[in-house]
């Protein structure tokens, strides 16, 4: 027996360890760049907006002013529009383009506005007021974005010295993101070329290092490739190790000392085997014929009539079962004798349905209905192991019926193109889901008594003779074995 260790091909430590390296660096730079990204549109967006406010406010003041010194609080359009001149010239002091609306959002003058604004004949829609009006401190700030226009606008509105709102203000924002932009590029290509001189750098410590650190395993790794279960291994001596794996070397020597002494006993324990296995072959190969020894003299004895004219053919058939059974056994002992295996298959040509019809004869025949398509079927076949796989069957067939049930055990033999059908069915229990993997496992049996043997050896039979055993079963309805054998040419 030789103890192999298969290494799977699956990625080494060394390669991990690489790529750990390698993917903390490549990591560690996404989350500068991504942070780095985001602090600069934070600040971006909070420079713009102050400078938004600041506008606003001298904007406000401006317009505060002209409408205190032409008394416009609380005043018609037209009083308002006779003032126009002053109010467009906030345009040209301040850089802008506003507009300004009354409360009810109907226009005083109008410089410039959104798009839907304008599509709303220049008034504010019912649902920007309310937006206005329930916003903290009456002023609310929206993006407008589209292909001709994309700036902030802020709403506010306008008060006077004794808090009497008297207009809203709109006024638009256009950013100059040109030099932001520009700035943060020219920070990410610095920054990309700094993380790629990093990356070349540290691709090869990684790995030097990563060949360092594994350096130790694979030794390891080479030392347990060669264990052997039937030779002497070496152990291995590491100097300058580190603390994990000179634990790890620690533990490998132990092993191969605990494998020497599991090799030692593993040795003596399969020679104790080997005999009890030998030992529980001989006597399932001796119990067997002899069930139908006595089967066949109780039959005799219960269906046997002085008067009968028939006895003496009765009486030859007894015999001749008999001195079969008797020649199993010798073979068996024979070759038991001989240290060798249990008797070998010895093919002749011989006629299938009359040895299956003979050997189920020897059964109870109220409990067993045989049945074959043809009246001769020849097939090589080694006669005493064929009489065994019946004989198996049908005992297991028979006992797998409970007590409280009549046994119904019918045999049928038909014969397809090239090849022969034996099928063997019963109205048993059947075999339950958890063991329907195990019954053809030699040593695997459900009754109290028994070795287990039975079903291991009768599928061995078979496949020696070619052939296949399958089976069908259903819970409380019984089982069916189907045994297949090639046929050969008459």
């Amino acid at each position: 027996m030789t103890l192999k260790f298969r290494i799977p091909k699956r990625t080494s430590f060394r390669t991990r360890l690489f790529i750990v390296m390698i993917g903390m660096l490549v990591i560690a730079g996404l989350m500068i760049l991504g942070t780095t990204t985001i602090q600069y549109e934070s600040q971006r967006e909070n420079y713009h907006l102050g400078r938004l406010t600041r506008k606003e406010i001298q904007i406000i003041r401006h317009i505060d002013y002209l409408a205190e010194k032409h008394n416009l609080i609380n005043k018609p359009f037209e009083v308002w529009n006779e003032f126009s001149s002053d109010f467009e010239k906030i345009n040209t002091i301040h850089n802008i383009q506003y507009s300004l609306f009354n409360l009810e959002g109907n226009p005083l003058f109008i410089y410039h506005s959104p798009l839907e604004v304008v599509a709303n004949n220049y008034n504010l829609s019912r649902e920007l007021l309310e937006k206005i009006k329930s916003s903290k401190d009456g002023s609310y700030i929206e993006h407008y974005k589209s292909e001709i226009d994309n700036f902030h606008a802020s709403y506010k509105i306008l008060r006077d010295d004794l808090n009497r709102a008297y207009a809203i203000l709109f006024f638009p924002y256009f950013e100059d993101i040109s030099f932001s932009e520009n700035e943060l590029n020219t920070f990410i290509e610095n920054l990309y070329q700094i993380y790629i001189l990093l990356l070349v750098g540290v691709i090869f410590i990684a790995y030097f290092l990563s060949r360092y650190v594994t350096r130790s395993l694979d030794t390891i790794k080479v030392r347990m490739g060669k264990m052997r279960l039937e030779k002497k291994n070496e152990k291995i001596h590491l100097k300058n190790a580190t603390r994990e794996i000179d634990s790890l070397v620690n533990s490998y020597n132990k092993m191969i000392d605990d494998l020497a002494e599991s090799a030692e006993k593993l040795a003596k324990t399969e020679r104790q085997q080997a005999w009890q296995e030998m030992a529980r072959q001989v006597a399932h190969e001796i119990k067997n014929p002899l069930t139908p020894m006595r089967l066949t003299i109780q039959s005799f004895q219960k269906y046997f009539d002085p008067n009968d004219t028939d006895n003496q053919n009765k009486l030859n058939e007894f015999t001749n079962l008999l001195i079969q059974q008797i020649d199993t056994m010798t073979d068996v002992a024979e070759a038991f004798s001989n240290f060798a295996s249990l008797p070998k298959t010895k093919m002749k040509k011989y006629d299938l349905v009359e040895i299956t019809k003979t050997t189920v004869n020897i059964f109870d025949k109220e409990k067993i209905v045989f049945s074959s398509d043809k009246a001769h079927v020849f097939h090589l076949l080694d006669k005493t192991q064929w009489i065994r796989v019946i004989t198996n069957l049908v005992q297991n067939a028979l006992q797998s019926v409970p007590k409280t049930r009549n046994p119904q055990i019918g045999i049928q033999l038909n014969t397809e193109p090239g090849k022969t059908i034996l099928s063997i069915m019963d109205n048993g229990n059947g075999i339950p889901d958890q063991i329907k993997d195990k019954i053809f496992e030699p040593k695997f049996t459900t009754k109290t008594s028994g070795m287990g043997l039975g079903l291991g050896i009768v599928k061995s039979i078979i496949e020696s003779h070619g052939g296949e055993i399958q089976y069908v079963s259903k819970k409380n309805k019984g089982t069916t074995f189907t045994i297949t054998l090639p046929q050969i040419d008459n």
